[in-house]
């Protein structure tokens, strides 16, 4: 059965695992480990019977702009291929949003998603709500543009 929970530092190899697996922007462990202890509350994972199956890696920004309000951000999320369907991320996704709205107070919740990634789109404008905030020409490695998403939580906040 799968269980979802906040990470912990042990759970971060099977994190990178995960995304090692599924994603093509990987990441050093230094760098889940730095995320992992900056908001330790906004990251989750999926686990089956001991293995990682699916996460979320989320903070808050650091740098808000003069005039903006506090806001999360989702690093990274994935869950394995034979876990989706499932509503898996779409658990993680809440889960993180709740901790953003009650424990820093965000005021919106951001990501950055490849634009010729349909199957997060649908996730991300259909079930969850968010709407294309901007676009970054050649944000990925191999030159892809991103979708620049946002979801308010004020729902979450009030």
């Amino acid at each position: 059965m799968v269980t979802i929970r906040v990470a912990r530092a042990e759970d971060l190899q099977g994190m990178q695992a995960c995304n090692l697996q599924n994603l093509p922007e990987n990441y050093t462990m230094r760098y889940y480990m730095f995320y992992l202890l900056s908001c330790p509350q906004l990251s989750y994972v999926a686990e089956d019977e001991g293995r990682i199956v699916g996460y979320i890696l989320a903070r808050m920004e650091e740098d808000v702009a003069e005039g903006d309000e506090p806001h999360g951000h989702v690093v990274s999320i994935s869950v394995l291929r034979s876990y989706r369907r499932l509503g898996l991320a779409k658990k993680l996704m809440v889960l993180s949003q709740e901790a953003m709205a009650s424990v820093y107070r965000a005021s919106y919740v951001m990501l950055h998603v490849r634009k010729t990634n349909r199957a997060a789109l649908g996730l991300y404008k259909d079930t969850l709500k968010f709407s294309v905030h901007d676009v970054e020409k050649g944000y990925y490695a191999d030159g892809e543009d991103a979708y620049v998403m946002r979801r308010s939580l004020k729902d979450l906040t009030s």
